[in-house]
C-alpha cells in the first residue's frame, strides 16, 4: 500500500514537472525517493494521521526536493488512486484463479460426459443425466463470472486527483490526467473527496455472487458425498489433503473442504452488505466507510482467492464412484422410463387416460411390491398388444438420456470425445 502511495506521489510530481512547476533537477531527486516504515511509525505515534506520517517518512530521503511531495494534493487523491491500483491487482488475481478452476471443471466435465448419474429435483430422483453435464453447468456459470470480472475491472480502474471536494481548486485537471495516464488507469468522470463507493461495492458484490456459485458447487459435492448417495468424494488421505475425519470415529471421511468453502462464502456475502452501506456518505465525504473497507476489501479478496484455490484442488482430485452412480440410477428399478412408456402407448393409438392408468399401475406395483417396472410393463397384455419387444428395448435404453448432451458441450466449446464412455 505504501509503495503504491509513493508511486502516486511521484506521478503527481512528474505531472507538475510537465506543467513547469517542479524543476527537472528536483524531479530527478524525487524519482529516487524512498519510504521508511520506521519513520512512519514514529510520526504516526504523534499525528495519528496516515498520510501526514507517510509524507514525513518520505521527504527526508530526498532533501530539499521533498517539499514537492504531496504538493496540491489531498489525502484521498493519493489513497483512492492507489486503492484502485490495488483493486486492479486483486481482480487480476481472482480472474487467474477463476480460470484455473474453469480448467479443472472443464477437464472433469469432458472426462464424464458419457457417465450416467441420477438427476434430482427437490432432492428426489427425476431423470438420469450425464454427470459431465452437471459440471458443464458449473463451467458456464464460472465463465459468466469471468465476464463480470472484466466489467468490474473497468469500473474500479479509475483514479482521482481533484482536491478536497472534487473542484480541482489548487490542482488543475491536467495533473489528474497525467497521473492516471502514468498509472495506466482513467480519471473518474466526477469525484468529490473520494472515488464514489458504488465502484467498490460492485467489486465486493461481484465477489459475493462468485462466492455464492462456489458454495452452490461445494454444496453439490457435499450432498453427493453423503453415505446414502456416495457418488463423489473429496480428496482424502492424499498429500496436502485431510487424512483424519474424526477424533472419535476412525471410519469418517467428512466433506470438510467443501464445508469450509460454504462457510467462507457466507463471510463474503456478508461483506457485500457492508460495501453497499459504504456507498452512502455525508455530503462530499465522511469517514464511516474507511474503517469498514480496511476489513472487507482484503478479507473478501483473501477469502475468495483461498476458496477458488481450494475448490480447484477438490474438483481436480475428487473421486467419482461411477458404479455407485449407476446403482442409484437403478434404485427405482426402471421407474424413470414411465413417461416414455406412456407416450409410446399414446403413439400406438391408446387414449391418454388408458395409457396413464396402465403405466401408473405398473409403477405403483414397483413402488409397493419391489418388482422391476420394466418386467411388469413387458408382461402387460395391453402393452404387448401395442408395443413390440424391440420397441421396448429402445424405450428402456439409458442412452436416450444422453442423446443431446453433446449439443450443450459444443455450445460451450467443450470436447465430446468421451461421449460414448458409458
Amino acid at each position: 500500500m505504501f509503495d503504491l502511495w509513493l508511486k502516486v506521489e511521484i506521478a503527481a510530481c512528474q505531472a507538475w514537472t510537465e506543467q513547469g512547476v517542479i524543476s527537472e533537477d528536483d524531479m530527478a531527486e524525487i524519482s529516487r525517493s524512498t519510504f521508511s516504515r520506521e519513520l512512519y511509525d514514529e510520526h504516526f505515534e504523534k499525528t495519528k494521521h496516515d498520510v501526514v506520517s507517510f509524507t514525513r517518512a518520505v521527504t527526508p530521503s530526498i532533501g530539499t526536493a521533498g517539499r514537492w511531495i504531496h504538493y496540491g494534493l489531498t489525502s484521498n487523491d493519493v489513497k483512492d488512486t492507489a486503492l484502485s491500483l490495488q483493486l486492479l491487482e486483486t481482480v487480476a488475481l481472482i480472474e487467474h484463479e477463476v480460470e484455473r478452476l474453469m480448467d479443472a471443471v472443464k477437464k472433469r466435465a469432458e472426462e464424464t460426459i458419457g457417465v450416467l448419474c441420477m438427476g434430482r429435483s427437490h432432492g428426489v430422483h427425476a431423470e438420469p443425466m450425464s454427470f459431465g453435464l452437471k459440471l458443464a453447468l458449473w463451467y458456464s456459470e464460472l465463465d459468466d463470472h469471468k465476464a463480470a470480472l472484466v466489467q468490474i475491472r473497468n469500473l474500479v480502474s479509475v483514479g482521482k486527483i481533484s482536491g478536497p471536494v472534487g473542484t480541482y481548486a489548487g490542482i488543475p485537471p491536467a495533473i489528474e490526467e497525467s497521473v492516471c495516464r502514468q498509472l495506466g488507469i482513467s480519471p473518474a468522470p466526477v469525484s468529490n473527496q473520494i472515488v464514489p463507493r458504488h465502484r467498490h461495492a460492485a467489486l465486493i458484490s461481484g465477489l459475493a455472487q462468485l462466492a455464492a456459485s462456489l458454495e452452490k458447487f461445494a454444496t453439490e459435492i457435499r450432498s453427493l458425498q453423503r453415505t446414502e448417495i456416495r457418488e463423489v468424494e473429496e480428496p482424502f488421505g492424499t498429500p496436502g489433503y485431510v487424512s483424519t475425519g474424526s477424533s472419535s470415529m476412525p471410519h469418517k471421511r467428512n466433506p470438510e473442504l467443501t464445508e469450509r468453502i460454504c462457510g467462507l462464502a457466507r463471510l463474503v456475502r456478508g461483506n457485500s452488505v457492508v460495501a453497499l452501506e459504504n456507498v452512502v456518505l455525508w455530503h462530499e465525504r465522511d469517514i464511516s466507510h474507511s474503517s469498514a473497507e480496511r476489513m472487507i476489501l482484503p478479507d473478501s479478496a483473501l477469502a475468495m482467492d483461498y476458496m477458488l484455490d481450494l475448490l480447484t484442488g477438490v474438483v481436480d482430485g475428487m473421486t467419482l464412484y461411477t458404479d455407485r452412480m449407476m446403482e442409484n440410477v437403478e434404485l427405482t428399478r426402471g421407474l424413470v422410463f414411465s413417461p416414455r412408456v406412456m407416450l409410446a402407448l399414446v403413439e400406438s393409438g391408446l387414449d391418454r387416460t388408458t395409457a396413464y392408468e396402465i403405466v401408473q399401475k405398473a409403477a405403483m406395483t414397483t413402488w409397493d411390491e419391489g418388482g422391476d417396472f420394466r418386467e411388469l410393463v413387458r408382461a402387460n397384455e395391453q402393452v404387448r398388444a401395442a408395443i413390440s419387444q424391440d420397441q421396448l428395448n429402445v424405450i428402456f435404453d439409458y442412452s436416450y438420456f444422453l442423446e443431446h448432451v453433446g449439443h450443450t458441450f459444443q455450445k460451450l466449446g467443450l470436447s465430446t470425445e468421451n461421449i460414448a464412455a458409458n
